[in-house]
């Protein structure tokens, strides 16, 4: 007995030999693999989008989640914050963090729901205004500026769907002004399928950082047609934006890059697809057909957009991404 209980100790104190230089050396991790994970509390609020609009932090206090895998490297480091859409966090999301971790990119995915006891909004897009997105990412900055792995002058946002609107009109110089307090600005703007049926006030004075949306054009979600008309309106203001579509991507496309080849109906889901909304005084946002406030029982919400992925076209707009960052954070 007491020669078992030697050689078991003896294994366990080599198991954990082993998981100690594992976890210590860069040199046997894959690239895609970050060195180091930590889990942050980001301090936020949850407010109406008329609230947001007009300055108003008289919310709810709320805790969100946020993610922080630091890739292999010394220094400090870029970082790729990342904003999911209705459904929360999904597995298209990992794909994304483990090539930016490849890269030696670090990422910060934020967690808007599970904080606020939600899973989705996808049938009930009224449960969340959706500008609260935004000032939790801009929290998320908060944190970032002051860590000694990141390069606060290299911090890219990225975001999905109803994250990617966030990503997208995070760039607004008036609501950096309202509510960023971090002192540091993001390097550029990756929205992926945003929905830009809403327009707001002085929307075309957006930070001098490039934006660079990608969207499908058979998408039934949040149709590429109102973007394309976002996209002219800030060229005109001569803004640093490009729009990349794709043929055959549904919403959602790039889970193409997890294996997913099919495109379904969301069930239940609502679209604003046929709305224009508009923000009128005092920051409420109006249904520029009905000229009253809009709500998602308006007749102009529809149900059952189509997601679904495709591989091809996954994979052009992760090489485009990932050839933009690595100009942009002259790596290599």
């Amino acid at each position: 007995m007491k020669d078992w209980r030697i050689a078991a100790t003896g294994a366990l104190l080599g198991c954990a030999v082993l998981f100690t230089c594992i976890e210590t050396s860069a040199q046997v991790i894959p690239k895609e693999i970050a060195a180091r994970t930590e889990i942050y509390g980001i301090p936020s609020l949850t407010i109406s989008d008329q609230q947001f609009l007009t300055g108003d932090a008289n919310g709810k206090q709320v805790t969100v989640g946020g993610e922080f895998r630091i890739a292999q490297g010394t220094g400090k480091l870029p970082v790729v914050v990342l904003m999911h859409g209705s459904s929360g966090v999904g597995g298209t999301m990992d794909a994304w963090v483990h090539q930016f971790n490849s890269m030696g990119i670090s990422t910060f995915v934020i967690d808007g729901f599970s904080g606020r006891g939600l899973t989705a909004t996808g049938p009930n897009q009224a449960l969340l205004g959706r500008l609260n997105f935004i000032l939790d990412i801009y929290r998320s900055l908060d944190i970032l500026a002051k860590h000694p792995r990141v390069d606060p002058d290299r911090i890219v946002l990225m975001g999905f769907s109803r994250g990617g609107q966030a990503a997208l009109f995070a760039s607004l110089e008036r609501f950096h002004k309202l509510w960023n307090k971090s002192g540091a600005q993001f390097a550029a703007y990756i929205p992926f399928y945003p929905d830009c049926s809403t327009s707001y006030a002085s929307d075309t004075e957006v930070a001098a950082k490039p934006i660079r949306i990608f969207h499908g054009a058979p998408d039934d979600y949040n149709p590429v047609a109102s973007c394309k008309a976002y996209v002219a309106r800030l060229q005109e203001a001569k803004r640093d934006v490009e729009l990349t579509e794709y043929p055959d991507s549904a919403h959602g496309f790039d889970a193409g890059l997890i294996g997913v080849t099919n495109v379904v109906e969301a069930t239940g889901s609502q679209t604003v697809r046929h709305c224009t909304i508009k923000e009128g005084e005092g920051g409420v946002l109006m249904n520029a057909a009905t000229h009253a406030a809009f709500t998602y029982k308006d007749s102009c919400v529809e149900l059952g957009p189509h997601v679904g992925g495709n591989p091809t076209t996954a994979a052009e707009a992760r090489k485009a991404v990932s050839d933009f960052l690595t100009a942009l954070f002259k790596l290599g």
